[in-house]
């Protein structure tokens, strides 16, 4: 066995996907560029809903949420203190603006709905992308494979009747790489998008619940716990 293969089967394979974007024209370079971009668009909008608690469940927010309809509003709060999740932080917003003396019903569900609204906001960072990648993906396809089969049929023009049809079916098989090129990219991103958007949709639904909870359902328990301990 020929000692280099192993390190050239990596460059010949880099060689090979080279050619294979060459043959696209430009419009193939910025879909290979938007492929990359979308990748670690993806890669990173995952990461980041992870850290997030997207997925956790809403265990210790949950937990929290009992405590504070059993009137024990200490434990409720110290226990969604110092947590990440969007869920545990929109809850402890709703009970710091509940417990605070300063604010009434109306201003402190007003106050729960500010901070609801930037960490949403933080949620959804990164869609925007995702939704111009699957948008701009096919059309820089179609754009390709309009300019590659103007070019080929210049080519034909400029042969006249000397024109070769296996060549003009290569010219023109070339130039639909593009739009296969722009599909393969728009098709993962569309479906992350929307992926990615059911994610947050939950995690609204359930920060929303939370927060009616903590300012409508329960209130009255913690009403009675802080007039006991005014007492």
């Amino acid at each position: 066995m020929d000692p280099q293969t192993p390190s050239a089967a990596p460059a010949e394979a880099v060689t090979r996907l080279l050619d294979f974007v060459s043959m696209g024209g430009a419009a193939m370079w910025a879909i290979a560029a938007l492929s990359v971009l979308t990748v670690a668009l993806i890669l990173w909008k995952l990461m980041r809903l992870l850290s997030f608690g997207a997925w956790s469940g809403g265990r210790h927010t949950a937990r929290a949420l009992d405590l504070w309809a059993a009137g024990q509003t200490q434990q409720a709060t110290a226990a969604l203190a110092g947590r990440q999740s969007l869920r545990a932080r929109l809850a402890l917003a709703a009970m710091q603006a509940a417990l605070n003396p300063a604010l009434d019903q109306t201003a402190a569900e007003a106050e729960t709905a500010r901070v609801a609204r930037g960490l949403l906001a933080r949620a959804r960072a990164g869609l925007r992308g995702l939704e111009l990648a699957a948008t701009i993906g096919p059309l820089l396809g179609l754009l390709g494979t309009v300019t590659g089969m103007i070019a080929a049929f210049q080519a034909l023009q400029e042969a006249g009747s000397r024109a070769d049809p296996a060549a003009l079916a290569g010219g023109i098989w070339e130039a639909l790489l593009t739009t296969a090129a722009g599909m393969a990219v728009a098709i993962p991103a569309s479906i992350a998008l929307t992926w990615f958007e059911s994610v947050v949709d939950g995690l609204r639904h359930d920060m929303e619940d939370s927060a009616t909870r903590i300012l409508h359902g329960a209130r009255p328990a913690v009403r009675t716990a802080l007039e006991k301990a005014a007492e």
